[in-house]
């Protein structure tokens, strides 16, 4: 998978645009961060995952998931772009797009 798949999922939600977020490419919903590309560790910045569910996604799947001392406490999770499937992203950006996007914005999508 690369940037370019990231953008092409994420379109498919509404008013999802493209930005950055510390210098590195980013996609946005009203502002608000929806992902951010960790070019250093090829990597997504998948948030609105609880620590919970971090830990057993990495342990569980270990060559997709991932973390580092930076998101320790924090609700997101790393993700490998070479290795994470676009259902997975999908399911991802799903879940925090319903999280941070406007109200009107989540009725246009039936939520």
């Amino acid at each position: 998978m690369t940037w370019d798949d990231v953008v092409a999922i994420a379109s498919e939600l509404p008013a999802v645009e493209v930005s950055t977020s510390y210098g590195t490419p980013a996609l946005k919903v009203a502002g608000k961060l929806l992902t951010r590309l960790r070019p250093d560790l090829d990597s997504l910045v998948l948030l609105s995952v609880p620590v919970d569910e971090r830990d057993m996604l990495i342990e569980a799947n270990g060559a997709v998931f991932h973390t580092t001392p930076h998101y320790e406490g924090y609700p997101a999770v790393l993700a490998r772009l070479g290795a994470i499937e676009p259902a997975a992203v999908r399911s991802f950006f799903r879940r925090r797009w319903l999280a941070i996007a406007p109200k009107r914005l989540r009725a246009s999508l039936g939520a």
